[in-house]
């Protein structure tokens, strides 16, 4: 796949899929959680929503340095072959203050069925700051992209 290709399988993954797997860690001790994430335009930072009493946020703030799976699967035996994944790699940072309205605007238009979850006091919005995409299809076409 040729960069340009690259690219637009990238956005069409990051705007058809509403939710991803994101991998944090504390202790060496590897966790997964599913989560509703939005993109900025320019694809260079993700955002998502937890509550602050969880071990996803306690490994947050222990480790800040995330990935985010995101994929195309259906659940079909054949997506082994034909399915699309992209692993956004980056470093994860809670919002607050102003950043946190401008980001909560983003993700309630990608999730306005979350709207009251994530104006929960409770709950904390980070955002990642994506350093690299690594996007893998047909099994095992590896490219990276810079945002």
């Amino acid at each position: 796949m040729d960069p340009a290709d690259a690219k637009k399988e990238l956005g069409r993954l990051l705007d058809t899929r509403f939710t991803g797997v994101l991998a944090t860690s504390a202790e060496d001790r590897p966790y997964a959680s599913l989560v509703a994430f939005a993109v900025f335009e320019d694809m260079k930072e993700l955002v998502f929503a937890t509550p602050r009493q969880t071990r996803k946020y306690d490994n947050l703030k222990t480790n800040p340095h995330v990935a985010i799976l995101i994929d195309d699967r259906a659940g079909d035996p054949s997506d082994i072959r034909s399915a699309a994944a992209v692993t956004a790699a980056g470093t994860a940072r809670e919002a607050d203050g102003r950043e946190r309205r401008e980001r909560i605007a983003i993700y309630e238009s990608r999730h306005p069925n979350l709207k009251e979850f994530v104006r929960l006091d409770s709950t904390a919005l980070f955002s990642i700051s994506v350093q690299e995409y690594i996007l893998v299809s047909r099994f095992q076409d590896v490219i990276r992209i810079s945002p």
